[in-house]
């Protein structure tokens, strides 16, 4: 019988200590530190000329440096925009600075301002 109840004392604190592992898990993964943004997000804006504002179209063409978060080189493409409100900040020759992505296969510009 002292055998049987070891065994069944082992078995209750293995089976205690492994349902308070989710509960340890999530404590760590809140407890983590913040993930820096990936380049080309707002922290880290590309630089940029407009070429041409396609208002109706909701596009913008820039001439490019490098694009980090889309591992593209420096080029001249047509861009959707996120919020056409964004074309009303700029106009054909302006230097720029701006955030794109690429959601669903459309390189859209999700930010731009002026550059100084």
């Amino acid at each position: 019988m002292n055998h049987f109840h070891h065994i069944l004392i082992a078995a209750v604190t293995a089976a205690a200590a492994v349902s308070t592992l989710p509960a340890q898990a999530q404590a760590t993964s809140a407890a983590a530190p913040a993930v820096k943004p990936a380049a080309g997000t707002a922290g880290e804006l590309s630089e940029g000329e407009v070429r041409k504002v396609d208002k109706a179209g909701k596009k913008i063409t820039l001439r490019h440096g490098p694009l980090k978060n889309l591992d593209m080189p420096p080029m001249t493409m047509v861009f959707q925009v996120s919020d056409p409100a964004l074309l009303d900040k700029v106009k054909a020759g302006d230097k720029v600075r701006f955030a794109a992505s690429n959601p669903g296969g459309k390189l859209t510009v999700t930010q731009i301002e002026l550059a100084n």
